[in-house]
């Protein structure tokens, strides 16, 4: 009887772990996503300020900016590039 219940007991934290690591697993990858497209985007700002000193295309980093960058990445460096050109 003593092992079933440590059988048990061992079957349920293991599935209590499984449901743990499910549950926080769209978070992490949410701020992993996030955290990638931070990096990318400013990668590319940056070379874009970098080379497009040459030409006259600059974006300058401000908040808006670096929202916009943050949670779109590159897609967001390339709609921030529109905006510069239309406006």
């Amino acid at each position: 009887m003593e092992t079933l219940s440590l059988v048990i007991t061992i079957a349920a934290i293991v599935l209590g772990v499984i449901l743990l690591l499910r549950i926080l697993s769209k978070p992490f990858r949410f701020i992993f996503k996030l955290l990638l497209n931070t990096v990318l985007g400013f990668a590319l700002l940056w070379i874009i300020n970098f080379f497009g000193g040459e030409f006259g295309l600059t974006l300058s980093l401000t908040l808006l900016n670096a929202l916009v960058v943050g949670f779109l990445g590159i897609p967001g460096v390339l709609l921030l590039l529109a905006i510069h050109f239309f406006l």
